[in-house]
């Protein structure tokens, strides 16, 4: 019977995961804010393991047009 709870408890959690996936809902409104108010053009990395965030990065074209880093390339964090 617990396990039963378990399964369908973890089954409502995966199913919400994907929801906020496909709906773009991955980040929160105050990134959303910084990333609009500062032009972001880009792609964003997450690597999550075990459920903790891993590592972060970007690459951009923001700095291509404001004279930032030759390339557009920038930052990649590491393990905290």
């Amino acid at each position: 019977m617990v396990s039963n709870l378990g399964n369908s408890n973890e089954e409502k959690n995966f199913t919400e995961f994907r929801r906020k996936v496909r709906s773009a809902e991955v980040l929160s409104a105050a990134m959303e804010r910084l990333l609009m108010s500062l032009h972001f053009t880009g792609r964003l990395s997450v690597v999550v393991q075990n459920g903790r965030l891993l590592k972060s990065g970007y690459e951009e074209s923001y700095f291509r047009h404001s004279g930032g880093p030759p390339g557009g390339v920038s930052g990649v964090e590491g393990e905290p």
